[in-house]
């Protein structure tokens, strides 16, 4: 059992409960919402209420909600690097070619599959805990819920826009200062696999600073204040300067004219976006204090930097 508390928002005044349940509390469908608000589980300023009553905004929402098994993916033996762990959320580093969630034709290895291995309970959870997620080949910090009390929390943080994840991603091009891109990102009007800036997109905003220069290529701090989907890659490709090794928004692969045969291969070699979810802070579910965890580069980017930094010498 879990229980979570929520205040309704003055937005949601003038709504019947079942209603404001689905917008507060998405992880449940609307009918095992009503379900609980039958069976007394769903207390209003400590009453019960019917799903049809009207609500008036500002009243404490008190949810009985009880575990159930919503995930039937298998359990696998896949070895996870833990940053942090404790009986609310746990914080892993994931590395690059890991797909997060299980889909049409990567229905196993995937992170699910070995937070399933790692802890069972999870499977009473929404996507096994998994409140965001990186992209199969970027690396990096990403964190999972272990309770629903949890869950509701990260998610909540999230839709606030008040947890800091903070990236280091190596651009093609020399920039000469960081900055901000406010572009709206939808789907891609013809290729339904991509996404792109769009007019009639979901707001996404993306703040950069410059971390290193070299000769033709730029490595960047990136801060998300939105998350969505392949959102510093779309934004970087849509200003010109496409993450090196992105083969969906970097365009056509070219060699920076009289690189070094050394920095040819390397950038040749590198087959993934070089993106690196480096920072990751946010307040604890439970004790509500500020917590923060960072994760150096992987070896293949720190390997690719030493030969842009050999590059400059020459």
């Amino acid at each position: 059992m879990a229980i979570l508390t929520a205040i309704v928002p003055d937005e949601l005044a003038g709504m019947r409960l079942d209603q404001c349940l689905a917008e507060m509390f998405p992880d449940y469908s609307r009918s095992k919402l009503q379900t609980w608000v039958k069976s007394g589980r769903v207390l209003v300023d400590g009453r019960t209420l019917k799903a049809k009553d009207k609500l008036v905004g500002g009243e404490e929402i008190r949810l009985d909600a009880e575990a159930e098994v919503v995930l039937e993916n298998e359990a696998e033996d896949i070895p996870l690097d833990l940053v942090y762990e404790d009986e609310s959320i746990l914080i892993v580093n994931k590395p690059a070619g890991l797909v997060v969630h299980p889909a049409a034709g990567n229905w196993h290895g995937t992170l699910v599959n070995a937070l399933l291995n790692h802890d069972p309970n999870l499977n009473t959870l929404p996507r096994a805990g998994i409140v965001h997620r990186l992209d199969k080949d970027t690396s990096g910090l990403l964190m999972v819920a272990k309770t629903l009390q949890a869950h509701h929390s990260l998610t909540e943080q999230l839709q606030e826009r008040s947890i800091n994840r903070e990236y280091l991603a190596l651009v093609k091009g020399w920039m000469t200062a960081g900055g901000t891109i406010d572009e709206p990102i939808g789907r891609h009007p013809v290729d339904r696999k991509r996404n792109a800036v769009r007019e009639d997109g979901k707001p996404a905003v993306t703040h950069y600073r410059l971390e290193r220069r070299f000769k033709r290529h730029t490595l960047i701090r990136v801060k998300l204040e939105t998350g969505r989907t392949h959102q510093i890659r779309v934004h970087m490709a849509h200003i010109n300067y496409p993450l090196v090794g992105d083969q969906v928004y970097g365009g056509r692969f070219q060699l920076p004219a009289g690189c070094s045969e050394k920095l040819a291969q390397a950038l040749r070699d590198f087959k993934r976006q070089a993106l690196h979810a480096a920072k990751l802070g946010l307040e604890h579910p439970v004790s509500g204090e500020y917590c923060e965890w960072e994760q150096p580069l992987p070896a293949d980017m720190q390997q690719l930097l030493s030969v842009l930094a050999e590059d400059e010498l020459d």
